[in-house]
């Protein structure tokens, strides 16, 4: 039988490679006994028709598959098609010249912010960064971010198709996709497929970014600032700003980032911490997936496109899970809020496009792109603050009531942040917060009083004593 990998033995070639000759020829005979075109399957999988493309994919899977492991996702691969993605679109060398660009407009940022915010320098280093950079160097936070999730997902369709091979009993074909026996073919394609669209769109995203804060996320460790020189210029493109304009505000923006989380603490941990106890509460619908994997008919593939398409795997957000995005959205509105108008205020009075770039931004990040929309359906999550103006406008009023320190100071506890309801209401929120502290000082002297009416109760003997000492 010829193992050509194109044409009607495509799919056959990849059987091979993923279970072995001899249990892909039964699992074919099997599949043919009952019916099942092959040709069909394939192109239902949506396998490329070029030779070279689909060699290129079986190569890939034997490595995949050879390099073994039992990780809801596949960080190698994951890695390996991000450095794919950022190939395909284009990934230009940062020059030393592009570099000293970059590094100057982030230095540059520093001394204009040291004018607007009580939050000093973030002590980190300044970097210019290339596309794949920034895919390498962003990749272990979304690790953090997804893999939870992952592993939830991957535990409710491992236990919906192994009660589903159990009906093929001693069949060769059930013992290569048995999800129990220590890691089985399902959990090493589960792995492969959720790193591949993990890889995609963290490659995607990487020919997006401006550096390494603009999701709103800290997505790396440290306190560095960092700016994208090739996704810097491909944004100034369509702008009427002179590039030197653009580069600049950009690279403000980045700084604000990089000294908030330096100065807030707890503020990357909270985040983040979100994300996971997002993914504590994740219940995957198994009774779907079930009735999907049992109504599935492999032969036919438009079938298998609108089972797909029609949200078959999607998460059931619990109440939990509800609570979390809710936290998450106000943090992420909170942040961005706050980088919007400290960075406003120091471009103002150096950058004459400094409103029309703010505009742009913000709409920017408001719309998403590919990218977010890969994530928010790969884990629920979307990366864009949903209420920015809100938390813009709360920053801007609580500047103007109580002066820039007062604003920089409620980053110094979790517990002094504004909540959901508060950006509800941002110029009624420095009045609320007045008549609450105002509550607080008429209680604690209420209880001052009565100490000191209860001390004076216990006349001069009781002091006296309390100087000499209890005599027993």
């Amino acid at each position: 039988m010829s193992q050509d990998p194109a044409g009607e033995e495509s799919w056959e070639a990849l059987l091979r490679s993923m279970l072995g000759p001899q249990a892909a020829d039964e699992a074919m005979a099997a599949m043919r006994a009952a019916g099942l075109d092959p040709e069909a399957m394939a192109s239902a999988a949506g396998l490329p028709q070029d030779r070279n493309q689909l060699a290129l994919m079986l190569g890939q899977m034997q490595h995949i598959l050879a390099a073994g492991g039992t990780d809801p996702v596949n960080w190698a691969l994951a890695g390996d098609v991000a450095t794919q993605v950022v190939r395909q679109t284009g990934d230009v060398t940062v020059t030393a010249a592009r570099a000293a660009e970059a590094t100057e407009a982030l230095r540059v940022a520093d001394l204009w912010l040291d004018a607007v915010t009580e939050l000093g320098p973030s002590g980190g280093a300044t970097r210019a960064w290339s596309r794949s950079d920034w895919a390498r160097e962003t990749l272990p936070t979304w690790k953090t971010l997804a893999e939870p999730i992952a592993t939830s997902v991957a535990r409710a369709l491992e236990r919906v198709l192994e009660e589903q091979t159990r009906e093929l009993g001693d069949h060769p074909l059930a013992a290569g996709l048995g999800a129990g026996a220590g890691g089985g073919m399902i959990r090493q394609l589960g792995g492969a497929v959720f790193g591949m669209q993990v890889g995609q769109a963290v490659g995607t995203l990487a020919g997006e970014a401006f550096g390494a804060s603009d999701t709103g996320l800290p997505l790396v460790e440290g306190h560095d600032a960092a700016l994208v020189p090739a996704n810097v210029d491909a944004f100034a493109e369509g702008l009427d700003a002179p590039a030197e304009e653009v580069r600049l505000f950009l690279a403000v923006r980045e700084v604000a980032h990089a000294r908030l989380f330096a100065h807030v603490p707890w503020l990357r941990a909270h985040l983040l911490g979100t994300v996971e106890a997002y993914a504590r509460e994740i219940s995957i619908d198994t009774g779907a997936i079930e009735e999907a994997v049992r109504g599935l008919d492999p032969s036919d593939p438009e079938s298998l496109r609108e089972a797909f398409s029609g949200g078959v795997f999607a998460l059931e957000q619990s109440d939990a899970q509800r609570a979390a995005l809710v936290r998450l959205e106000t943090a992420l509105a909170l942040v961005e809020g706050w980088v919007e108008v400290v960075a406003g205020q120091a471009v103002a009075p150096h950058l004459p496009h400094a409103v029309p770039l703010r505009e742009m931004v913000r709409r920017r990040r408001a719309a998403g792109g590919p990218a977010e929309q890969t994530f928010a359906s790969l884990v629920g999550l979307e990366l864009r603050p949903r209420r920015l103006r809100e938390a813009a406008a709360l920053w801007t009023h609580l500047a103007e009531q109580r002066g820039v320190e007062a604003r920089d100071a409620l980053w110094s506890h979790p517990d002094l942040m504004p909540t959901a309801e508060e950006l509800d209401d941002p110029k009624g929120f420095v009045a609320a917060r007045d008549a609450a502290a105002s509550a607080d000082e008429d209680v604690d002297a209420a209880l001052a009083s009565i100490f000191a009416e209860a001390e004076q109760a216990e006349g001069p003997d009781a002091a006296q004593d309390d100087a000499e000492g209890d005599p027993r």
